[in-house]
């Protein structure tokens, strides 16, 4: 069984199908996608179609980021609604409707969202979270605005001596960085760079772009 960490797809439809197509998971693998799923990208709306068929396999485990975070908050204020779209929901929006309406986001999306995607996940050797975490805390007692909003900068060991899989904190270089205790992999599939699929097992990488572009490795030490 492979565990295959996604990084930050951000409404990246063709970038995530063509990862997908590419690393072929198989039913006895676990998918982990570490969130920000929607807003900055043409398609959030095909990102969580896709993500959905995949929960429904039973294969992934989805975590939440703090775009998800801004999206859900946006359904009950105004003043929320107000700034989700300016940190890019408004491209979330438009991928439902050219009215850019919350009211045409479906049923099964706002579910997945607030009920079937979680705020980490560990196994025996690794934590998996969307921004950072705590080095001194649980996972189960770590502050929500650690898990979502969190800098990859300022990342210590966990006292776990597990190793944190994370996004949220962008790579500009379009390579996962690799601190030995801590991987960040949010390769900017959104601007020029690209999205990335990591075996935390092994080390291996495959990478896809949004212009149909793939490439794989192994991670840097």
């Amino acid at each position: 069984m492979r565990i295959l960490a996604i990084g930050d797809i951000h409404g990246c439809s063709t970038a995530l199908e063509i990862l997908l197509n590419t690393v072929q998971p198989q039913p006895e693998d676990k998918i982990i996608t570490l969130g920000d799923y929607v807003d900055k990208g043409p398609d959030s709306k095909g990102v969580l179609e896709i993500l959905l068929k995949l929960h429904h396999s039973g294969q992934l485990i989805a975590l939440k980021g703090n775009h998800e975070q801004m999206m859900l908050r946006a359904r009950n204020s105004s003043i929320a609604e107000k700034y989700w779209r300016r940190s890019r929901g408004d491209k979330t929006l438009a991928s439902y409707s050219k009215k850019q309406s919350l009211m045409d986001i479906p049923k099964s999306h706002w579910d997945f969202l607030e009920n079937s995607c979680i705020n980490f996940w560990e196994t025996e050797t690794h934590l998996f979270v969307h921004a950072s975490v705590d080095p001194n805390l649980p996972l189960n007692q770590q502050p929500e605005y650690m898990l979502m909003w969190g800098g990859f900068e300022e990342s210590l060991p966990h006292y776990s001596g597990k190793t944190m899989i994370c996004g949220h904190t962008v790579q500009t270089s379009g390579l996962p960085r690799n601190l030995g205790f801590a991987i960040c992999i949010d390769t900017w599939v959104d601007g020029s760079g690209w999205l990335t699929c990591l075996d935390v097992n092994s080390g291996e990488i495959w990478q896809a772009s949004q212009q149909g572009e793939t490439r794989r490795g192994c991670l840097n030490q």
